[in-house]
Parts: C-alpha cells; sequence; structure tokens
C-alpha cells in the first residue's frame, strides 16, 4: 500500500468515526434488541495468501454452529428482517471501520477472500492481493449483484460453493486485476463516490459518473 494510499483511509475513517459513531450505536442496539447476540460478526478474512485477520461486521444472518463459505446462496433463508436493510445500504460494514484504521483492510481494494478459496486458487490470489483487499472496488461495484443472482439459485452449500468457485471467482479477479494495474488515489475517490452513491439507491448513471453499462459482467469480465 502506497503512503498516499494508506493517509486517505486514515483520513476517511476518522472523518467518517465521528458522525457514525452514534448510527453504529443505535443500530447495536437494535440488533441485541430484535435478534440478540451475537451483534457482530467476525470472520477470518486473507490479507495476502499467507496472512490472515479478523473482518467485522454488524451481523445480518442467524447464527449456527456450521457456519462456513461465502454468505450468498444457500443461505439467503438466514438474513433477517433488519440484515437486509444493512446489506442493502452497506451500514452493516460500518465496524470495518476498525480494520481500516489496524490496516487490515482499505477503503478501495479487492473484496477480502476466504481461506478456502485462496488455497484452492492460490496463483489467482496471489495476484489478486498484490492489491490491500477493500470494503469496496470495481468487482463490488460491477459485478456484486450479478453475483446475488447467480448465487440465488443455489440451493445447498456444496452447490454454491460450486457457482462461487466457477463463475464468480474468475470474474470478480478480473476486475480486481484491472484496478491492481490502474488504481490511484484519484480513481479511489471516483470508486468510494459511485459506492456511496448505490448505497443511496442512486444510479451511477443519474450521478454523472460511468459505470452503469459496464455492470453486465460478460462485458466487464
Amino acid at each position: 500500500m502506497t503512503p498516499g494510499k494508506r493517509a486517505l483511509d486514515l483520513l476517511l475513517a476518522l472523518l467518517l468515526a465521528i458522525p457514525l459513531a452514534p448510527v453504529a450505536l443505535v443500530l447495536a442496539i437494535l440488533i441485541l434488541i430484535r435478534d440478540g447476540r451475537p451483534v457482530f460478526y467476525v470472520s477470518e478474512r486473507m490479507k495476502t495468501v499467507s496472512e490472515p485477520f479478523q473482518l467485522w461486521k454488524f451481523r445480518t444472518m442467524t447464527t449456527v454452529d456450521t457456519d462456513s463459505g461465502v454468505s450468498g446462496g444457500d443461505k439467503a433463508a438466514r438474513l433477517t428482517k433488519h440484515g437486509r436493510f444493512l446489506r442493502r445500504t452497506r451500514m452493516d460494514e460500518i465496524p470495518q471501520l476498525w480494520n481500516v484504521l489496524r490496516g487490515d483492510i482499505s477503503f478501495v481494494g479487492p473484496r477480502p477472500p476466504l481461506r478456502l478459496y485462496v488455497q484452492r486458487f492460490p496463483e489467482l490470489y496471489v495476484e489478486v492481493l498484490k492489491s490491500r483487499p477493500g470494503i469496496t472496488g470495481l468487482a463490488t461495484l460491477y459485478f456484486h449483484r450479478h453475483e446475488e443472482r447467480l448465487l440465488s439459485k443455489c440451493t445447498t452449500p456444496q452447490e454454491t460453493d460450486a457457482v462461487y468457485s466457477r463463475r464468480c471467482v474468475p470474474r470478480k479477479a478480473a476486475l480486481d486485476l484491472i484496478y491492481r494495474d490502474r488504481r490511484s488515489v484519484g480513481m479511489d475517490l471516483r470508486l468510494i463516490a459511485m459506492t456511496a452513491a448505490r448505497a443511496a439507491g442512486r444510479d451511477l448513471k443519474s450521478c454523472g459518473l460511468p459505470g452503469s453499462r459496464r455492470e453486465r459482467p460478460g462485458k466487464s469480465a
């Protein structure tokens, strides 16, 4: 991570932490009252092909003892009522400001992968993870909704894993490698603005920002 990118992460994290602190407190109380403990979902993710870390989110699903794998597909039925809202607005990711401050992740970069997929596709992820993982990025903006549609047809953990491995990992990696080759502070600011617009329910094209046509995975991957 370049000094400029790290400085931007720290500045944005500190600026956002102040107004989002009361929001996070309210959300934590609501989750505790409505859905019970735990309030947070903590999952091991990979910073590099050999370096794991603990990623923090607000919990959006009912808990099970054998939870593993990606969060879509067969797990969709476990989403809580408030969890759907938190995911749609991306407020479930507010706790990740802590991960940004620690340097585990950046604001912009590939989504931090599970160890399972890093071990399954080591040659691919050694290239992808040359960029610090991030809260948002090209793959998040241009492929996430298509990924949800692909996984929505899965009814078992095995089917979810197969579809994610075969149809999602390669396409997301292609976008992540485009980001790796073109990344800059200016590009990061642009992707952050696009992410904020989408979280607010605005179409990327309506914001004067390109990207809505590239959301077709067949074209962008």
